[in-house]
């Protein structure tokens, strides 16, 4: 594990996009697993802002996305889909039908979820992004009882509702059910890269990094991962 521990998240945010950037840079037509959330939102500023300046060139690169909310199209604001829209993907060149985002309003989400296994089995993840929740949870891999290996439909805990709810009009609003990459999946990445910022996030990675490996915090799961690299910002 290659743990970075910055002073800022400008800093946090410009190291990431270096590492994603170097990745394009090294294979253009990589893989890239995204996040969503407030931590990678200056990390695609940031990529936005190399692709404007020419030094990297996305028009090559697919991207998996870990999750989305169920009953939410890719239309709804709160969605997934419209956040990558909104926050990278108009701003750089990449190809939208080359960015790959879970269906929330799959009618068989069994079967969605499993289609789901397939592609990334079928295009491989050179390098996944993740963010980490106050109860260690990534992508929506929620503390359970054990680690859930492939893609599947999953009951949000309702410290991940609370969280959630700030983007929504009310916490009743906020989707209690989600499709989520599992941990086969996140694991199966070639390198993986987690951010962290913020005070109140120092006491979960301490203890998912520097901890026991349990289910019961998820992101321990990634301490058994052969590159892993973990950036924390405390301000």
């Amino acid at each position: 594990m290659n743990f970075i521990k910055v002073n800022t998240y400008e800093e946090l945010s410009a190291k990431a996009a270096a590492i994603i950037c170097g990745q394009v840079a090294m294979k253009p037509e990589c893989v890239l697993g995204l996040a969503t959330g407030s931590s990678p939102l200056g990390t695609y500023a940031k990529m936005a802002e190399k692709n404007e300046a020419g030094e990297v060139d996305f028009s090559k690169v697919k991207t998996i996305n870990l999750d989305e909310y169920v009953g939410l199209d890719g239309n709804h604001e709160q969605s997934y889909r419209y956040f990558m829209n909104n926050n990278l993907f108009k701003n750089i060149n990449i190809d939208i039908e080359n960015t790959y985002v879970p269906n929330g309003c799959a009618t068989d989400v069994e079967a969605e979820c499993l289609a789901y296994d397939k592609l990334i089995k079928d295009l491989g993840i050179d390098l996944q992004l993740l963010g980490i929740g106050y109860d260690g949870h990534i992508g929506f891999n929620e503390p359970d009882k054990y680690f859930e290996k492939a893609t599947h439909k999953v009951a949000l805990d309702s410290s991940t509702i609370e969280a959630n709810s700030r983007f929504f009009a009310s916490r009743d609003d906020v989707p209690t059910t989600a499709i989520t990459m599992g941990m086969g999946g996140i694991m199966s990445a070639k390198k993986v890269l987690l951010i962290a910022n913020g005070k109140g996030k120092r006491d979960i990675v301490e203890k998912a990094f520097f901890g026991p490996i349990t289910p019961e915090l998820p992101a321990s799961i990634l301490q058994l991962h052969n590159d892993l690299t973990v950036i924390y910002s405390e301000n």
